[in-house]
Order: structure tokens, then sequence, then C-alpha cells
């Protein structure tokens, strides 16, 4: 004796897919009728539109930028109330019926049976359109929640974005309690982490590491002849792979048997090397680090010359493709 999958008869039976009636002349049913359920209806209606809400209710705070715990109680009671309206309708909505003989499916009567026994299995139902509109708005808000973390992997169509920062011209470097970089005083061999004045430190494009090199070292790229005053540089502290910070400057020791300096990101291990552009040495990095150009103001303070030369944070695919306008 085999049991008819459940989960087929409530598939199939809310989205209509089987339409036929059984042409027998006696008019003898396979399922017998059973009794209306209007409660259980409505109550499956009701939790297919909450589920449709809490989804909906995680796009909106997922675009918030509101806290995972919020956002994983919005999809977590989405999918929670469309279980619990899947297994009211299996045991108060479908009728089940239990097949004595075996089954292969093979013979055009068997699957003829089938489909008359997936028609009759719903005849408790009496608003079909509502659930099935009720069960579209679930599967819809629950399929757009699904895919829209995909959103945070980086603008396709319009990169500008990227390119706005706040530095500009005439900026002057700062350290984290706002007092200004002196050139005099960046030495050889260290790392320094600048912001702009008056920024929010908090904005993506807004940190900087400064470093020295010697200006015979510097092999950077065309056009950036006058972006290193003194040998000193700055660059995006944000790593072009995943957005982690740049956090170890590498110098060599006992040289020339160690490598030469180099920005180091300790998530992944990308490495920069400052002298050429940032060009990446080693890693998964896509792209070097944006170089942001500095000129030494009155009083000998660090200034931005410009914007960086590049958009700040990971390679998405539209940070190469498309520059900004």
């Amino acid at each position: 004796m085999r049991r008819v999958p459940g989960w087929l008869i409530v598939l199939l039976g809310l989205a209509g897919l089987a339409r036929r009636r059984r042409a027998d002349e006696d008019g003898e049913r396979i399922v017998e009728s059973g009794d209306r359920q209007p409660r259980a209806e409505a109550a499956v209606i009701v939790l297919l539109l909450l589920s449709a809400l809490a989804a909906a209710g995680f796009v909106v705070a997922y675009g918030l930028d509101a806290s995972i715990q919020v956002m994983g109680a919005a999809l977590g009671g989405s999918l929670a109330l469309l279980a619990v309206a899947l297994i009211v309708v299996a045991k108060r909505l479908v009728v089940s019926e239990e097949l004595e003989e075996e089954y292969s499916g093979s013979h055009p009567d068997e699957q003829e049976a089938i489909a008359e026994i997936v028609e009759e299995s719903g005849s408790r139902l009496t608003r079909k359109r509502l659930l099935v509109a009720a069960a579209g708005a679930a599967g819809t808000s629950i399929g757009v929640a699904l895919v829209t973390p995909a959103a945070s992997l980086g603008p396709l169509f319009d990169s500008s974005p990227l390119y706005r920062t706040p530095w500009r011209a005439g900026r002057r470097l700062v350290d984290k309690h706002g007092e200004p970089l002196i050139a005099d005083r960046i030495e050889m061999d260290t790392f320094y982490t600048a912001f702009p004045e008056g920024a929010s430190q908090d904005d993506l494009g807004a940190p900087v590491v400064v470093v020295r090199l010697e200006p015979t070292a510097l092999d950077l790229p065309s056009g950036r002849e006058g972006w290193a005053p003194e040998g000193i540089l700055a660059y995006s502290k944000i790593c072009t792979h995943a957005g982690c910070a740049i956090a170890l400057y590498r110098t060599p020791k006992f040289a020339p048997t160690q490598p030469r300096p180099a920005l180091v990101c300790p998530c992944h291990y990308s490495t920069f090397d400052p002298a050429t552009g940032a060009q990446v040495l080693f890693g998964p990095a896509g792209r070097p680090l944006p170089q942001l150009p500095l000129q030494i103001a009155a009083g000998r303070e660090l200034q931005a010359a410009g914007n960086y030369s590049g958009p700040v944070g990971p390679s998405w695919s539209g940070v190469r493709s498309k520059p900004p306008s």
C-alpha cells in the first residue's frame, strides 16, 4: 500500500494544475468529498499574507542597514509563517486518500486516476483564487528577499558613487585626533593612517595610509609624477579585494635578501607595492589601491591635491568597465 505524497497534493491542488473531471457515467469519485473548512482557509490566507509582509520587512530592513538580528527575525519569521500555512493546508484543507494496490504511474488510466485524486483532494477549497493570490504574494516576497543581498555585490550599471569621497584639493591630512600631518615628521619605514580634515572618519573613502620612500625608488604610473612630494605617498586604506583595512607595512630588515617595502592586508594577505602605485604583488586583490595625490602646503602640512586615482573598495564588475563621467 502506498500513500500519495502530501506535498504533491498541496502544490498541485493550490496551483490548480489539475483541471480535469473524471468522466464516469455513474459519477463515482475516487476521493470522498470533504467538509468545507472556511476558518482553515482564512487562516492559511492570513498566514501567507503575513509571510509576504515579513519578507517585505526583511527587504526594508536590509535597505535601512538594520541589525542582523532584525533581518534574521524578519526572514526567519516569513519562512516559519509559510511553513505553518502549508501544514494547515495539508492537515485541514486536503482530503487524503490511500491506495490499496500498487501504483506504477506508467499506464494512461493510472495517470488519469492520480490526476483525478489531486483534483478531488482539493474539494474543501472554496477560495482557490484568493489562496493562489496569497501564495503568489508570499512566494514573490520571499523570492525578492532571497535575492536582495545580491545588491551588496556592488553596482553593475552605475559605478559613479564609488568615486565620491570626502577628499578634494586643499584638504589637510590629519591623524585620528585631528592633528595635521607634517611632511618633516613622516619617517622612512613607518606606517601612518590619516583622514580628511573636517570629514567623518567612518566614511569608506576617508582613511588613507601614508608612507615615505626614497624619491629615486618611485616608479609611479604615467601622469602621477607630482603625486608624491619628497617621496611621501598616500593610498586608500580599504583593500581592493574584500574591503578590509590595510593594517601592515612590510619593510626589509636585511636588504637585499628580503622583499621591498609593501602594504599588506592581514585578512587575505593581498600585498601592494607603494613604489609602483600600489600594484598588486601577491594575494587575491584584483587591482591596485587607489592613490591620493599629495601636496605640501605652508607650514609643511600635507594636503590632498585632488581625489583618488580610482574608486575605493572591492573590485566590482562595473569598477573597471565604467569609469566616472
